[in-house]
């Protein structure tokens, strides 16, 4: 006899016909711990304390729509036969790696208008991002996505996981590996690692590139137990084939940063930042 296991619902609240769901709340709160946690580091290296509330208000969008579009070109037989339902963000089909390359495009404009280093900000950035993906997995938890191949419910007893985690397994009257939790807790150790590094005084960009690295190897993996992958020509999984470029791309930009002597390090002060503020009071001076 089949089970009957009612899911979780996908709504946090409901205001007559307005609707939240938890995949939005989760994402959001997400980022905004994250704001909090980089907003923190960049004063402290010297950065206004406006500049990642100035950041977000145009990543944050951008990445969004970008991670949409990138999930939307590679599952595009999801939506083909109605594709309105591609802005239908709330029912998932958030892609990580598109929401990634959005936001850091974002930042590198961003940051070439202002004037600062693109790397000291992508570094001040790395773990606050890993750690808005780590939250944001709960989100595809609450909708019943991002899961590995079957498995039995005595796996997941197994593992000492909450009942609320196993049941919520329950897909179509099968268990299935929560890759999403998997993911999550690996995230949450880079966030360990990321901050830790912080204390180095690395090159600009190694936290960055690290976190490239870093995160990449676990997805890398984890694709090989997910069972609802975006595929490239439908035969590549696109998250490794992306995985494998980020850390490649990543290593040689390591060693090739090291190989400048004037590459600038983590610590350094945002000089053009210094340089304003001391702008500013030689003209009250006057």
């Amino acid at each position: 006899m089949e089970e009957t296991i009612q899911p979780l619902s996908r709504i946090f609240l409901e205001f007559g016909p307005f609707k939240i769901y938890w995949y939005g709340a989760l994402i959001g709160l997400g980022v905004f711990i994250g704001y909090l946690i980089a907003t923190k580091e960049a004063v402290k290296r010297g950065f206004p304390k406006e500049t990642y509330a100035d950041l977000l208000l145009f990543a944050l969008p951008i990445a969004i729509i970008s991670a949409r579009i990138y999930y939307v070109i590679f599952r595009w037989e999801q939506f083909a036969d109605e594709p309105i339902r591609a802005l239908y963000i709330w029912e998932g089909g958030l892609a990580i790696h598109g929401g990634v390359i959005g936001g850091m495009l974002t930042a590198y404009f961003f940051c070439k208008k202002r004037g600062y280093s693109f790397w000291q900000i992508a570094d001040i950035t790395a773990p606050s991002l890993i750690l808005a993906q780590a939250i944001g997995r709960w989100g595809n938890f609450m909708n019943q996505e991002v899961y590995g191949g079957p498995v039995t419910r005595e796996f997941l007893e197994g593992l000492m996981l909450p009942e609320f985690i196993i049941n919520q397994m329950y897909i179509n009257g099968t268990y299935y590996h929560p890759t999403f939790l998997y993911e999550s807790l690996w995230n949450i150790l880079g966030f360990a690692i990321l901050i830790y590094l912080r204390k180095f005084n690395l090159k600009q960009g190694e936290i960055f590139m690290t976190y490239m690295i870093y995160y990449s190897v676990g997805r890398f993996v984890l694709e090989m137990v997910r069972l609802d992958y975006l595929l490239i020509g439908g035969v590549l999984k696109t998250a490794q084939v992306v995985s494998i470029i980020a850390v490649v791309a990543a290593i040689l930009l390591i060693i090739y940063r090291r190989m400048q002597p004037q590459t600038p390090r983590y610590w350094d002060p945002a000089l053009p930042v210094v340089e304003k503020k001391a702008t500013k009071k030689k003209k009250k001076k006057k």
